[in-house]
């Protein structure tokens, strides 16, 4: 991993009642970056990659219910359309007509579905590690939502882990879903803790763990992928969701619009020490914007 640091700004926005947080790397004036972080992260996701990026001015938003962002109100489960409209949102607060979209996982899901919503407005679309969630069948449905629900009241009645001090939280981190070195722990643990009376609890809306209520089928992951007028860069890890999903080379083969690059590594790849190649291929693929 490169050993230059570079300081975020800390940016807030607010959308419809809700604060948004985000942080910000690079010069304004250069082409704008808007990146989505993974399923449970926060913007610190960018902070190895971000500086990275030549010439582009990168903002990393910490998505509804993550972070220091807002949780949503009420007792409903989190959508990913609802985050599409966030997006734009805070894209016509920074005044950008048109920019490219950076998505990790879930936030590469999010980023896809943007692009396909408004595809006039993104220039570019990089995805690490995410693309299309799995496909659900129409059968499905009813069970689908049973289960979203029957979660949504076990959740709201689960007690929230407490960590007497912030090493204990990123060893858990550490040791979370998808494994990640000490550093990468610390850089998303210290962005996602709340300090409470007796020590720290992680800021995430524990609704958050709560499956979609309704999810979207096949035909209408197509059409979005297929109203995208820009290109799009896919980039996966060897150990990451071609070997957690059998069936996913098989789903991207379908799109040849997709620039695809494989390299070693896990989940988080960008944020580990793979980093500097992952820059690599996305300051070539974004180059165009610049005119150099």
């Amino acid at each position: 991993m490169d050993s230059a640091v570079e300081s975020p700004q800390q940016l807030i926005f607010d959308v419809d009642g809700l604060q948004f947080a985000a942080q910000a790397w690079g010069n304004p004036a250069h082409p704008p970056i808007l990146a989505l972080h993974g399923w449970l992260d926060n913007s610190a996701s960018f902070f190895a990659l971000a500086p990275l990026l030549n010439k582009f001015y990168v903002v990393a938003i910490d998505l509804a219910g993550h972070g220091q962002s807002n949780h949503r109100p009420g007792s409903f489960t989190y959508n990913i359309w609802e985050d599409v409209s966030d997006v734009f949102a805070i894209a016509d607060q920074l005044g950008w007509e048109q920019f490219s979209l950076l998505g990790h996982s879930r936030g590469g899901i999010i980023s896809v579905i943007a692009a396909g919503t408004f595809p006039e407005r993104i220039i570019k679309l990089g995805l690490v590690e995410g693309f299309l969630p799995e496909p659900s069948r129409a059968q499905d449905t009813p069970k689908q939502l049973a289960r979203s629900i029957k979660s949504a009241q076990t959740i709201s009645i689960k007690a929230l882990s407490t960590y007497l001090d912030m090493e204990k939280a990123i060893k858990a981190r550490e040791r979370g879903m998808f494994p990640l070195s000490y550093t990468a722990a610390k850089a998303l643990t210290e962005r996602g803790l709340k300090k409470i009376d007796g020590g720290y609890r992680w800021s995430t809306d524990q609704r958050l763990l709560v499956p979609s209520a309704i999810k979207l089928l096949p035909e209408q992951l197509d059409a979005f992928v297929k109203e995208i007028k820009c290109p799009i860069a896919l980039i996966l890890a060897e150990d990451g969701m071609p070997k957690l999903y059998p069936h996913y080379n098989e789903l991207i083969r379908q799109y040849m619009q997709l620039e695809v690059t494989i390299l070693p590594g896990a989940h988080h790849l960008h944020m580990e020490q793979e980093v500097n190649s992952v820059a690599e291929i996305l300051n070539a693929f974004l180059k165009i914007i610049t005119n150099e």
